[in-house]
Parts: structure tokens; sequence; C-alpha cells
């Protein structure tokens, strides 16, 4: 997990080309214990700052002359490899807040601010932040260490891949037991369908890693109690492309699939999902098998607009549908391999619930 000390070690860049609000940012932050700040009045030295320091966080007006804050965000995104910025929006227009959500900040201060909410903001996207390159440099030790096909290291990465699901999975409310369940139900649904035992294997491990792009959603977005507005959903619906930048150009055959399963798990049989439309075969095997145990997860467990539901009115529910989950969302011969073995999800979901 990411400490305290890692926070305050953070390397942070203020943009603004006021210098009153270059020095009470520089003050703020400098004042709660942050020791590694730098800042530019020069907008368009930012892309270039950030190649050679890789900043934790940027703190970026949008409104400057020459290059503004959008601009600046556009050559961002040329040496994020993921296309995760790093980037926290300052601006005193209200209209400009959803367009920097939508071109890549992941939180935005209205000014004029007050010091407890920027301090509060710059903590969380700090430690969403660094989770994110944990991620990253475990990615990579973990390449080398799959190629030696142990048992041991097998048994380690999924544990790992759980511990590492629940950190990013805290900001959505979901639980540890989750991932573990849609582990479970995947590798269980795989054998159901005659799949090879190293598909049955990889689904096992890859699966849990769905949901990973959340931890590149805002805040505002991921934890809003109530409906969201369609332009909110769109930037929601942006967590299947974001969790496929993350896990993807490996060469894990684990990162591979988890790659697919976060971009096509909310694909539709019948064409009506996201993030492309995709319908029947043309969805991966490995995201039509996740999905179902997925949605079945989602109906027991309990969620901020419905009650935890029982294993038959759950199972009711994929078979018949209920407005929100139809049948026809999911490939017949994987649901038929589910209402014949339904029980097994039961046992899965039982003995995984804390």
């Amino acid at each position: 997990m990411i400490s305290s000390l890692d926070v305050y070690r953070a390397r942070i860049l203020i943009v603004d080309d006021q210098e009153v609000n270059v020095l009470l940012l520089d003050q703020m932050l400098r004042g709660a214990g942050y020791g590694s700040v730098a800042s530019t009045m020069n907008p368009a030295e930012v892309r270039e700052l950030h190649l050679k320091n890789r900043y934790d966080l940027i703190l970026l007006d949008l409104q400057m002359p020459d290059v503004d804050g959008f601009q600046v965000m556009e050559g961002l995104k040329q040496i994020e490899p993921d296309g995760y910025l790093p980037v926290l929006v300052i601006t005193a227009q209200p209209d400009h807040k959803l367009r920097a959500l939508q071109a890549g900040a992941k939180d935005v201060i209205s000014k004029p601010f007050e010091l407890p909410e920027v301090l509060a903001r710059v903590r969380n996207m700090l430690e969403v932040r660094l989770l994110h390159k944990t991620m990253h440099h475990y990615n990579d030790v973990l390449e080398q260490r799959v190629r030696e096909r142990t048992a041991d290291l097998q048994e380690s990465y999924l544990e790992t891949i759980f511990t590492m699901m629940r950190a990013a999975e805290y900001k959505d409310r979901d639980t540890g037991t989750h991932v573990q369940r849609i582990s479970y139900y995947s590798r269980e649904l795989a054998r159901m369908l005659g799949q090879d035992e190293e598909f049955v294997n990889t689904i096992c491990f890859a699966s849990p890693m769905h949901d990973i792009g959340k931890i590149g959603i805002p805040d505002p977005i991921l934890l809003k109690p109530g409906g969201l507005t369609p332009e909110e959903l769109e930037i929601m619906k942006g967590h299947t492309l974001i969790g496929a930048k993350i896990l993807g150009h490996s060469k894990s055959p684990y990162l591979k699939m988890g790659a697919e399963i976060a971009l096509n798990h909310h694909e539709r049989w019948d064409g009506g999902g996201y993030p492309n439309g995709k319908r029947g075969e043309t969805i991966p095997l490995m995201a039509r098998i996740m999905t179902i145990g997925d949605i079945y997860d989602a109906l027991r467990s309990k969620r901020p607009y419905k009650a935890a539901y029982d294993h038959p009115k759950a199972v009711g529910i994929i078979a018949r549908g209920d407005g929100r989950t139809q049948p026809e969302h999911f490939d017949p011969v994987i649901l038929a391999a589910f209402m014949q073995n339904h029980q097994t999800f039961r046992d899965i979901f039982e003995a995984h619930t804390a």
C-alpha cells in the first residue's frame, strides 16, 4: 500500500501564468509537508518538464495566454504511454469543468479555492497516481517471473492481483471478496464450456482485473451517490478503455487477457453494450464468460441503488430479465451453461462472502 511518506515525497508541478497563484499554491503545499514542489509560469514548457521529471501531480490552470491548459493536456497525452494524465485542473469557469474531465484531467478545483479542499484533493490524487505507478512497476516484474511458469508464481500472482484490486476498488465501495469470486466464477464457467486448462488458468488470473480502469475515473463521478448525467456516464464508460491501456502492450498472457476483458466486459451479445457496440462472437470469449459472473455477483451484492438479492432471484433475473438485465445480453451457449450449473455460482458466492 501507499504510505504517507510516499505521498509527501511525491513530485508536484504548479502551472499558472499568475505569479501570485503560484506562490500561494507553493506555500500551501510546502506548509502541508510536501517536499518536492516545482512550478512554471510558461505552459509551453510543461511537456518537456514532465518528460524529464515525471511528476506525480500537475496542478494546472486552464486560462493562460498562447498555450492554454487544454493544449497542455494534449501535449502530455503524447508522452503518457497509457493516456493517464496526473492533472488536477484549477479553473474559475464553471463551464470548463466537464470539458477538462473529458480532456483527461482527473479532478477539478474551482477558483477561488480553499486550503482544506486543495490539500484533500491533492492527497487523494497522489494516492491514486502512486498506486497506478506501482501497478506498472509490478507488471514489469511480473513479465520476468511469468516466464518461469512455476506454481508458486501463479499463487503469488493471484494473491497480488486480489490485493491490488482491493486497493483500487475501495474507491468504488466494492469488497475485496468480489474480485476473488469473479476469478472463481470465470474459472468454473470456462471449465463447463470445455476450455483447455491453459485458458481456464489464464482467465482465473485475468478476470479480477476487469475494473482496474476505475482508478482513472474522477472521484466526483465514481463516488456520486445519485444517477449520472449523460456526460458523466460517458466518462464512467471510459474505465473500459483506461483498463485496456493499463494492462495492454504486455507479453504476459494474463495481462493480455486482462486487457481484453477490461475493454469488452460491458459489451452485450445483442450489440447494446459499450464501448464499441460489439455483438455476438465479435466479443472475445473470455469477456463473454466473465460478464455473466459479474452480473450474477452484482445482483447478489448490495449496491447504493438496490438491496442484495438471494440466489433464486438473481438467477431468475438473468434467465428472464428485469429491464436492466436481459437474457439477450448473454451468449446463449454460456447462458445455458450458467443455468445448468447455477448452483456452482451460489456455492462460490457463499464460500467467499465476508
